[in-house]
C-alpha cells in the first residue's frame, strides 16, 4: 500500500482519526489507492505514527461513505462500484442537485456568481487532469451553498465522493472538459438571470449527459 506521501507523526494529535481519514480519502479519490487494495490497520498506523484506534475510526467513516468495504479474510479494502451502481448515483445526483440549485438561485449574491465564474476560468485553463474533478466540484458547490440546504449538500458531497473516479475519467475522455465548460457557462448564465427553473433544467442535462458519455466510453472499452 502506497499513499504517495511521507510518514507523518500524528500520534499526539487530538484529531488523528480525521487526519488519517482525509489522507486515505484523498488517495482513494485521486486513484493512488485502487479498487480492491487492502487497507491494513497496522501499516496505516505505522505510516502516520499513531495507534490503530484512530485508523480504525477513520476506516469506519470511509466505509460509511462507501469508499471502503470490509471483506471476509481480507479486512478493509478500497471499494469499487459497478457501472450500474455508478449510473444510479448519477441519476440520484440529477434529482437532488436540480432541486438544490432551484432553491439556491434566489439567494445567490454577486460575489457567489463572480466566484463561480472564476472557477470556470480556472477549470477551462487547467492543464493537469487531476485538477478537473476538484474544480468541477468547486463550481457546483459554490452555487449550491446559496441554497442553505446543509443536509442536501452532505448527500451531494457523499455522492460525488463515491463516483469521483468516474467523474475524472469522464472529464478527460471525448473532450469532456470543453463540453463541461460550455455547460457550466450555461448554468451560470441562468443563475445570473435569476432563472431558477432553467438553471435546474440545464443542471439535470449536464449531469445526465456526463453519465451517458461515461457509459458509452466504458461500453466501448469493454467491447474493444
Amino acid at each position: 500500500m502506497a499513499l504517495g506521501m511521507k510518514s507523518v507523526d500524528i500520534g499526539k494529535s487530538a484529531s488523528a482519526a480525521k487526519l488519517v481519514f482525509e489522507a486515505v480519502r484523498k488517495a482513494i479519490i485521486e486513484g493512488e489507492l485502487r479498487e480492491g487494495e487492502p487497507l491494513r490497520q497496522d501499516e496505516l498506523a505505522r505510516l502516520f505514527n499513531t495507534s490503530r484506534i484512530p485508523v480504525r475510526e477513520a476506516l469506519t467513516i470511509l466505509e460509511q461513505q462507501g469508499l471502503v468495504k470490509t471483506e471476509r479474510f481480507k479486512g478493509s479494502v478500497v471499494a469499487g462500484h459497478s457501472l450500474e451502481e455508478a449510473s444510479e448515483i448519477f441519476d440520484f445526483r440529477a434529482l437532488l442537485e436540480t432541486e438544490v440549485i432551484r432553491q439556491a438561485v434566489p439567494n445567490m449574491t454577486p460575489e457567489t456568481l463572480e466566484t463561480a465564474r472564476a472557477v470556470i476560468e480556472r477549470f477551462s485553463s487547467a492543464s493537469d487532469p487531476m485538477m478537473y474533478g476538484d474544480l468541477n466540484r468547486e463550481f457546483h458547490e459554490t452555487l449550491y451553498r446559496a441554497s442553505g440546504l446543509t443536509y442536501h449538500m452532505g448527500l451531494i458531497v457523499n455522492s460525488l465522493d463515491r463516483i469521483d473516479r468516474y467523474l475524472r475519467a469522464q472529464l478527460v475522455i471525448s473532450e469532456g472538459t470543453k463540453r463541461a465548460t460550455r455547460e457550466h457557462l450555461d448554468i451560470l448564465a441562468a443563475c445570473e438571470r435569476g432563472n431558477a427553473e432553467l438553471a435546474s433544467q440545464i443542471t439535470a442535462e449536464h449531469i445526465l449527459g456526463a453519465k451517458q458519455s461515461l457509459v458509452r466510453h466504458i461500453q466501448a472499452v469493454t467491447k474493444g
